[in-house]
């Protein structure tokens, strides 16, 4: 989202991984979906929200 998109508020990002997974050398289908929700306290600013995955887990974090 970038401009006029962008609004001050609770956000959520769905990330569908099961597909990529199941489909991918690890055959895995531990994860299926990773909702990373998140604050927009100032709609000017820069948000990157990255999403650090392994077949058994993830992580993120507000990146710069």
């Amino acid at each position: 989202m970038s401009g006029d998109a962008m609004e001050s508020g609770t956000c959520q990002l769905l990330f569908e991984v099961g597909p990529y997974y199941r489909d991918g050398p690890t055959a895995s289908s531990f994860l299926e979906t990773v909702p990373v929700r998140f604050v927009i306290d100032d709609a000017s600013e820069h948000y990157h929200v990255p999403l650090l995955l392994s077949p058994g887990s993830y992580t993120t974090y507000r990146g710069s």
